[in-house]
């Protein structure tokens, strides 16, 4: 993608000074500051250092200059991001106007006339380098240099530092995700070596879980357990309370008992009297006992008319045999 488009100052540029950047300048004619730099992992703090030289002035158009990598290899060292990486980085910065590529290591009089520079920004700490004391020396003799503040606790050397102090824990890392031992120039027992470690620490992670996990359930039967325990002594004490209440010295029952007890009591001391209407019982004589009843005859009672010609035969036939009997 092309780099921002310049900025396009119709008015003459005529030099101005601190005082009059403050105050202000026409639309037209912006105030235009140059920062320059490696911007190596680009981060906050390169971020914050443009923040404020953005906001130097009411009108600013600022101009960031990002140094090739030959340059910065030859005079500084080996950088972790390509140049073109690096102009990336810059170009989509909020506060950047135009992004300069390969910008030179030493600021020099046709340069800043070149590019129409006012100001130049930079953290006001002396920046030796190419033989020189402070490169930025020239500059603020010129007075057209305005101090910016470092932020601290971040850098490009504080975060090299950190990842070849974990260098392992990265590698380990990298090596999970898929690089390859040859892409992260491992040599084959390392690689073996971070291989186990990674097996190790997920056996850890396994049993971590698994201990989390037993740690919950037990606190979950401790607390269900409690409750139990405690709706327990609630109902023992209930129950308690009414067996009492039922069955205590002054319980219900005994009053019961006692009641019930003078009753009966007051029943055998005191028998119920005989109504009064009822008739006296008189004593009835003796009866004189009633002559016995003659034997009947059997043979004088009526026999009961045969039902069926049969029946008929049989009982003339058994009458004739009683006669002949009785003779």
């Amino acid at each position: 993608m092309p780099d921002r488009l310049l900025c396009d100052c119709r008015a003459p540029h005529e030099k101005l000074t601190i005082a009059q950047a403050c105050k202000g300048t026409p639309v037209d004619r912006p105030v235009r500051v140059y920062a320059d730099g490696i911007f190596d992992l680009f981060h906050s703090g390169h971020a914050r250092a443009l923040m404020q030289a953005k906001n130097l002035f009411p009108n600013t158009y600022l101009i960031v200059g990002v140094c090739s990598d030959e340059l910065t290899h030859k005079y500084k060292g080996f950088t972790v991001m390509t140049e073109h990486e690096r102009y990336e980085a810059l170009r989509h910065c909020r506060y950047v106007d135009e992004v300069l590529r390969d910008a030179p290591w030493t600021l020099t009089p046709e340069f800043l006339e070149k590019h129409k520079i006012d100001f130049v920004a930079h953290d006001d700490i002396p920046y030796s380098s190419a033989g020189s004391e402070d490169v930025y020396k020239h500059i603020k003799e010129a007075g057209m240099f305005v101090p910016t503040q470092r932020t601290e606790g971040i850098s490009t050397s504080d975060l090299i530092t950190r990842i070849v102090r974990d260098y392992d824990v990265y590698a380990r890392r990298n090596l999970q995700r898929g690089y390859t031992a040859k892409e992260l120039n491992v040599s084959y027992i390392n690689e073996k070596k971070y291989r186990l470690q990674n097996q190790v620490d997920r056996m850890k992670e396994k049993v971590r879980t698994v201990e989390e996990k037993s740690k919950h359930f037990v606190y979950r039967v401790e607390e269900k357990s409690h409750d139990l325990i405690q709706k327990w002594e609630e109902k023992s004490r209930e129950f308690i309370g009414n067996f009492l209440e039922l069955f205590g010295p002054d319980g219900t029952w005994k009053q019961v008992f006692q009641e019930r007890s003078g009753r009966m009591l007051s029943y055998a001391l005191s028998p119920r009297e005989s109504p009064s209407n009822s008739p006296p019982r008189e004593l009835s004589p003796l009866r004189s006992p009633s002559p016995p009843s003659p034997p009947a005859r059997w043979h004088n009672a009526r026999p009961s008319p045969p039902t069926s010609p049969k029946g008929a035969s049989a009982s003339i036939s058994s009458m004739s045999e009683g006669d002949e009997d009785e003779k």
